[in-house]
C-alpha cells in the first residue's frame, strides 16, 4: 500500500512547477510539438502527489520516484498542487490577493483536510462560474500509513463533510455496520471499485440538478454553469490493486467527473 506524506507549500509547488515548466515541449516521432495536457488542481490529504517519508531537500534534488497515483494521473493531466482554494492575502498592502483557482477549470479535491469557511464559500463560487469538481469524501480510509493516528501528517481516516456539499443538496451517510468487503460498480462506464463506502442522498432537489450514480455512492450535480461529481469512497485513489493496470481507471474516473 502507497505511505503517506504531508502537504508541502505552495512555495516548494511553484518552484517545482517552475523548473518543470523549463523544460522544451515534448514531440511526437515526427519532430512536431505536442499540445500540452489539460491542467487539474489537486488538493488532498492522500500521498497521492508527494511521496510519503520524502524529505524537503530529497524534493527540491527530484531524488524521490513519484507515487504511483500522480503516475497515472498524470499520464493524462497536468497537476497544479493546492494547499488552499480561497483567496491569499498578498504580502504587500497595495497588491491584489491570490486567487489560486484563477486559471484553473478542473479540480479535484479528493478527501481533504476540512475545508475553512472561506474555502467552502470559494469552491461554491468556483462551481457555479463553471468549474468542473471531482470531490472525493471518504468516511472511513481503507489504506495503511506509517503515520500514527492523531498525526497532523496523516491522511484524514474520516471525511470532514463540508458544508458546501449541503449547499448543493446532498448528504454522505455511512453504515458503521456493513461487511468491510471490495465492491465493484460502474461511474460512467469505467470500473469504481469500493470499500466500506458512503452512501449519498439528495436531500435538496432545489438546490441542485443532481442524480445518484454508482449504487449511491456518487453523485452527479449540475450547479449553475459547472457540474461536480461527489464520490463518497477513496479506495480506487488508495489501492494500486484497484486501480488497474498501471493505475488506468484514476485519470478514467477524473475524466467522468471533469472532462
Amino acid at each position: 500500500m502507497p505511505r503517506r506524506r504531508s502537504n508541502r507549500g505552495h512555495e516548494l509547488a511553484a518552484v517545482l512547477l517552475a523548473l518543470a515548466g523549463c523544460n522544451p515541449a515534448p514531440t511526437d516521432q515526427t519532430g512536431e510539438a505536442q499540445s500540452p495536457p489539460p491542467t487539474i488542481g489537486l488538493m488532498t490529504s492522500l500521498p497521492l502527489y508527494w511521496p510519503e517519508g520524502a524529505e524537503l531537500h530529497e524534493l527540491a534534488a527530484g531524488n524521490t520516484a513519484p507515487p504511483w497515483q500522480r503516475q497515472a494521473i498524470e499520464g493524462r493531466y497536468a497537476i497544479i498542487p493546492l494547499d488552499t482554494l480561497s483567496p491569499i492575502p498578498a504580502l504587500s498592502p497595495d497588491a491584489d490577493e491570490i486567487d489560486p483557482l484563477t486559471g484553473i477549470a478542473r479540480l479535484a479535491v479528493i478527501q481533504p483536510r476540512g475545508l475553512s469557511p472561506a474555502d467552502n464559500v470559494a469552491l461554491d463560487a468556483w462551481a457555479r462560474r463553471g468549474g468542473r469538481l471531482l470531490l472525493v469524501l471518504d468516511p472511513a480510509l481503507t489504506g495503511d500509513y506509517d503515520a500514527p493516528l492523531g498525526d497532523p501528517r496523516r491522511p484524514v481516516d474520516a471525511a470532514l463533510i463540508p458544508p458546501v456539499v449541503a449547499r448543493w443538496g446532498l448528504a454522505i451517510s455511512f453504515d458503521e455496520g456493513q461487511e468491510p468487503a471490495i465492491t465493484t460498480t460502474t461511474l460512467a462506464g469505467t470500473q469504481l471499485p469500493l470499500a466500506l463506502a458512503g452512501r449519498i442522498a439528495i436531500t435538496d432537489p432545489g438546490a441542485a440538478d443532481c442524480t445518484r450514480l454508482a449504487a449511491g455512492a456518487a453523485a452527479s450535480c449540475r450547479v449553475g454553469k459547472g457540474r461536480v461529481m461527489v464520490i463518497a469512497d477513496a479506495a480506487l485513489f488508495e489501492h494500486p490493486e484497484l486501480a488497474g493496470e498501471g493505475g488506468a481507471r484514476l485519470p478514467e474516473v477524473l475524466a467522468a467527473a471533469l472532462d
